[in-house]
């Protein structure tokens, strides 16, 4: 029977029935991507064959094309939102060459694949990068905040980010500290791709447009709220975490509530507590980010040479995330104190994600507070890290950066982490 590489077959063989897409193989195996998402090799022989659908043509989108798309106007008046793809599993199908998920499409690809989304808003596109999510830098976040600026001058009423997941959080808080918003700012991912009936990309793009026409003008993590297809939540930038490697569900707000909750059928926004309303301020961008800052995790016995090879390598910033309360030993406090002196701030948060960093309740913290340790409250030690990079992107000044630090950020008043 002639198939080819893409086209979904069932094979039957014996008493099994395997239906999956074709993918390369390197013996005479047919290979399969299964539904489930896992690769079978069936053997040829004494099998029964049936072409389900075949491969439809897909076009790659180049990285960093810049090439803007527009979608042709309704006639009803809808909001203006803008998708800005940076790739990821929402703007990914499968590679047929290798049977790997390879992030490859444009914001256009993603209403075509998802055609809902026109019925909500008027949309723009371009693409910023597309990578997988792994490759993304701090350079990279100056360069998408600038886009989405842009975006916003241009007249978009809000913005959509397609972004991986894995490295989400750390470009929505980034955005959060650079960009003060009169609009939403959306980031949303999946945990898996389009060709799989699994597949949580539509809802969550979905919800997320449902909060881009909303009044929530923040920077925000939309993502399914539970295993099942019902509701995503809205995560406040600077105060989500990924916490599982491959659940739809696999983000949490933590030490704060969520902003509010999607309902999927009903296509309603239940808020659960205050937000910054759209228009309530004006659009700023502040840009910068000092590179040379480090994230070190304090372990049992871990030697204070850890601090002192990032003084010694002239790293401007450190965070510790340290145990319980915000604690490391004692042997390490030398070089806190050290790195106080040469005027690098060193930021403490914690091990633990659930609550904040207290270092007036036992001696150790207390020695660490009068070593020059600057307690990140409640801070993920990841957003801690990007809020140092940027507070030091900021002003050269080391009491200016440790207020930016405290929350005392006269820079961005509304996302003071």
């Amino acid at each position: 029977m002639n198939f080819g590489q893409g086209d979904r077959i069932r094979i039957e063989k014996e008493d099994r029935v395997y239906e999956g897409i074709v993918m390369p193989g390197t013996t005479n195996n047919i290979v399969l991507k299964m539904d489930s998402g896992y690769n079978a090799g069936i053997s040829p022989e004494d099998v029964k064959i049936t072409i389900i659908e075949t491969k439809q043509k897909t076009v790659s989108s180049p990285t960093n094309t810049g090439k803007r798309k527009v979608q042709k106007k309704a006639s009803r008046k809808l909001p203006n939102i803008s998708i800005l793809s940076t790739g990821g599993t929402i703007a990914s199908k499968i590679d047929y060459r290798t049977g790997a998920v390879n992030a490859q499409f444009s914001a256009d690809d993603i209403l075509n694949t998802i055609p809902e989304l026109k019925d909500i808003a008027d949309f723009s596109g371009k693409v910023v990068y597309n990578i997988l999510s792994e490759n993304m830098k701090a350079e990279y976040w100056i360069e998408l905040a600038r886009t989405v600026v842009e975006e916003i001058k241009n007249g978009a009423d809000g913005i959509i980010i397609a972004h991986g997941t894995d490295t989400m959080t750390y470009s929505a808080a980034a955005l959060s500290f650079m960009i003060q918003t009169p609009v939403p700012i959306v980031f949303v991912g999946s945990q898996r791709s389009a060709d799989r009936p699994s597949s949580d990309n539509a809802m969550n793009a979905i919800c997320a447009a449902i909060v881009a026409v909303s009044d929530i003008a923040e920077v925000c993590v939309v993502m399914h709220g539970t295993q099942s297809d019902d509701h995503c939540i809205i995560h406040r930038g600077t105060k989500v975490r990924k916490m599982h490697t491959s659940r739809r569900d696999a983000f949490k707000s933590i030490n704060s509530k969520p902003i509010g909750t999607v309902d999927y059928a009903t296509r309603k926004i239940m808020a659960d507590g205050d937000y910054i309303r759209r228009n309530s301020c004006e659009l700023k961008l502040y840009e910068g980010f000092e590179l040379k800052c480090a994230l070190v995790k304090f372990t049992p016995g871990a030697s204070p040479d850890i601090l002192l090879h990032y003084i010694d390598a002239g790293y401007r910033g450190i965070v510790i995330e340290g145990t319980g309360l915000g604690h490391v030993s004692a042997d390490w406090v030398p070089a806190i104190k050290q790195a106080r002196d040469l005027k690098i701030p060193v930021i403490m948060t914690s091990q633990c994600l659930n609550g904040r960093v207290c270092d007036r309740v036992y001696d150790t913290g207390r020695d660490i507070l009068k070593a020059g340790i600057i307690e990140g409250d409640d801070m993920l030690a990841e957003v801690a890290l990007v809020k140092l990079m940027w507070a030091l992107g900021q002003s050269n000044d080391f009491d200016t950066v440790c207020d930016i630090m405290k929350g005392d950020s006269r820079f961005s008043p509304q996302n003071s982490g």
